[in-house]
């Protein structure tokens, strides 16, 4: 059982990160550059993808730390 909690948390913190930096690869394209110029924050799609990406990484690290 619990080396199945540690295999989800490695998924999860590698999940989260992947999810970060698909955000940050976001936020760097035109429309998003657009946007933030206009608005002056950056998308909403980019804000899920770094959410989700945070959310996915500390639940990783509390399987991970769980015994």
């Amino acid at each position: 059982m619990v080396r199945d909690f540690r295999i989800i948390g490695i998924a999860l913190v590698i999940l989260g990160v992947g999810l970060a930096i698909w955000g940050y690869q976001q936020s760097g394209s035109v429309g998003s550059q657009v946007t933030q110029a206009v608005t002056g924050s950056d998308t909403d799609q980019v804000m899920m993808f770094y959410i989700g990406g945070a959310i996915s990484f500390f639940v990783g690290l509390f399987l991970l730390g769980k015994k």
